[in-house]
């Protein structure tokens, strides 16, 4: 299920308060939300981000252009 536009457009980063970036798919499988500046990854399950510290992971510089190709593709 795609995380709905209204929530999406109101999320920050728990760490920096910074905009996140939404990576959606089609199917509404693997979808996630991305802080460039931190280069971090929250995942989204069943609907409902995980905007937890402690679950962010971070991702490498490879990961990084792959998400950010990704986010270009999706207009961001």
């Amino acid at each position: 299920m795609p995380l709905d536009a209204f929530l999406r457009e109101r999320l920050v980063c728990p760490q920096d308060h910074g905009a996140l970036i939404y990576l959606g798919s089609d199917s509404g499988t693997d979808e996630l939300l991305y802080n460039e500046r931190l280069r971090v990854v929250y995942r989204i399950e069943d609907g409902i981000p995980v905007l937890l510290i402690s679950e962010a992971r971070s991702v490498d510089d490879a990961e990084h252009e792959a998400l950010l190709a990704r986010a270009g593709a999706t207009g961001r």
